[in-house]
């Protein structure tokens, strides 16, 4: 038995129209303090003085959001007492917005405690609305959280089907003002969800085609989305897939590069979506050393390689460092900046962390110890993985 799990999903152009319909007293805007800097807030709240709200802003959202951010933000929501609580930003945003909603509702958890197996009993005091800013994590669709212990530096996909967003407004002219490394970074991290909802054990027949059409989509708009931020038809169509990748990855998994994206960024400051494709290729070839038919299927279906077995996911991993370099991200740790020294003095925790994250249990092959620190071993100097 499977679930699929999603919000009403209102996009395209002059999406964020949706908000002036919305019935309630009060609600309370999850964002950081750059998107108030930026305008971006102020984009949302005539809308909600249309629909008769009065709104208050939570503003301190730093990009890894840590537990106590989260844990200060439901205070403000208790205080407060919105009808809706609205995740306005990047995945960081998005995913405390889901926090604070919970622990909102919940003050009788701890955010550790907030997993699939629980009954929440979430909607006895408000309701969530994801309003994406970048075009990448896809946390506007699906119902997982990631937060940062800052205590013991590592990430924790935390989450529950609950948890899921009421609404989700997905309006490209939220994401037409991105830097182009924001751009790249957001859209590859999109990417890497598409890859690994596709090869994961977990994938099904109602995530493949997403999964499917979001890397396609990647491929073709990406690069312009990088090159001219002004093109609105490659703005919009990237910020569909990000959030079709969400629905996609959101409803099977992600795999071994979140595993060790999530590992690597938590410790060296790295953004996630940098982090996660630094890793896509190495753990394609070493999942398509045993199973390669997915990975050469999406090489077939990209227009990269017609290659089958083992050939046409060497070729996959060939085209995602291509799409990499294109659009000026680094292929390798080494290329970040981070010393070799520094970064062999963290492997004991980099493997022991990603061994501990939910994304590795999907993995089509799972390494044991000595694979997972080689995996990060050529993943620093650029190695092609031949174990």
């Amino acid at each position: 038995m499977w679930y699929f799990v999603s919000p009403q999903i209102i996009f395209g152009e002059d999406a964020l129209d949706a908000l002036d319909e919305i019935q309630g007293k009060r609600a309370l805007i999850v964002t950081d303090s750059t998107l108030v800097k930026l305008g971006l807030v102020e984009k949302i709240l005539p809308h909600l003085k249309t629909a008769g709200l009065e709104s208050r802003v939570f503003d301190a959202v730093e990009p890894e959001p840590s537990v106590q951010t989260v844990l200060r933000g439901a205070e403000i929501a208790r205080d407060y007492a919105p009808d809706w609580i609205i995740g306005l930003g990047g995945g960081s945003a998005m995913d405390a917005a889901k926090a604070i909603w919970v622990l909102d509702e919940r003050p009788d958890m701890t955010p550790g405690e907030i997993n699939p197996f629980v009954h929440l009993g979430l909607r006895q005091k408000a309701r969530l609305i994801t309003i994406p800013t970048t075009s990448g994590t896809g946390a506007e669709a699906t119902w997982a959280i990631v937060l940062t212990d800052t205590k013991e530096q590592r990430k924790m996909g935390l989450g529950n089907r609950e948890n899921v967003a009421d609404i989700a407004i997905v309006d490209p002219v939220m994401a037409a003002g991105m830097p182009p490394q924001l751009t790249a970074d957001t859209g590859l991290d999109a990417l890497t969800h598409a890859v690994e909802g596709y090869t994961c054990t977990w994938h099904s027949d109602l995530t493949d085609g997403l999964c499917i059409q979001a890397a396609r989509a990647v491929f073709r708009y990406l690069p312009q989305a990088v090159a001219d931020g002004s093109d609105m038809e490659a703005r919009e169509r990237m910020h569909n897939a990000a959030t079709v990748a969400g629905l996609g990855f959101g409803n099977a998994m992600a795999s071994i590069a979140h595993a060790m994206g999530h590992a690597f960024g938590a410790l060296f400051h790295v953004p996630h979506g940098r982090s996660v494709s630094i890793f896509l290729p190495y753990t394609v070839e070493f999942g398509g050393k045993e199973a390669p038919d997915r990975f050469a299927d999406l090489a077939h279906i990209i227009g990269c390689s017609a290659a089958v077995g083992e050939e046409g996911a060497r070729a996959f991993a060939g085209c995602l460092r291509a799409l990499t370099k294109q659009v000026g991200n680094p292929i390798s740790v080494a290329e970040t900046g981070i010393l070799r020294h520094d970064f062999v003095a963290q492997m004991e925790t980099l493997v022991d962390h990603a061994f501990n994250d939910t994304q590795i249990i999907t993995s089509v092959r799972t390494p044991d110890y000595d694979e997972l620190q080689k995996l990060f071993l050529y993943a620093y100097d650029g190695l092609p993985v031949n174990f």
